[in-house]
């Protein structure tokens, strides 16, 4: 049942982002979500006990926040821009390293947290210690935002309804 929910999840997201429902893609989509669930079924569900209902819950979930990222990310592409072609880059370049400690107990979400913050432009997870993050952020602007509304909406993917 886990190889084929793998199976089920990474097909659906071949289908929502590649945007090609014709055949041949769609074979592509079906022989690359198959060796990738061949490869790696155990990394994408390691929890067992969690019901398919579950699953989808937090597979639209996630959907959701992908789009929310994907829009962060252009947000943040156009600070680093700004930031790119000021006249006097010294003041507002101010690196800094950024420590925090998360509240996602979920492996895959602190996974998920720290490719987030990496994703996003101008910031760099370094090292993630037990629950403690250590992120390099660009900008003042940037390091205020860390971890901000990301940790809360990868939080609500993975949190447990009550039954």
């Amino acid at each position: 049942m886990v190889s084929v929910t793998s199976f089920l999840i990474l097909f659906v997201f071949w289908i929502i982002w590649s945007g090609k429902f014709d055949a041949f893609h769609l074979v592509l989509g079906v022989i690359s979500s198959l060796i990738v669930t061949l490869w790696s079924r155990d990394l994408l569900i390691s929890e067992k006990n969690v019901s398919f209902a579950q699953r989808l819950n937090e597979f639209m979930k996630f959907e959701y926040y992908s789009f929310w990222l994907l829009y962060e990310i252009v947000l943040a592409n156009i600070h680093v821009v700004k930031v790119a072609f000021t006249y006097d880059l010294k003041s507002v370049l101010e690196p800094k390293m950024v420590e925090f400690d998360t509240t996602i107990d979920n492996e895959l979400g602190q996974f998920l947290l720290a490719q987030s913050i990496t994703l996003t432009p101008g910031t760099v997870t370094v090292r993630i210690d037990d629950k403690r993050f250590l992120v390099h952020a660009l900008t003042k602007d940037t390091s205020a935002g860390i971890p901000g509304k990301m940790q809360g909406k990868i939080a609500r993917i993975f949190k447990k309804e009550k039954r």
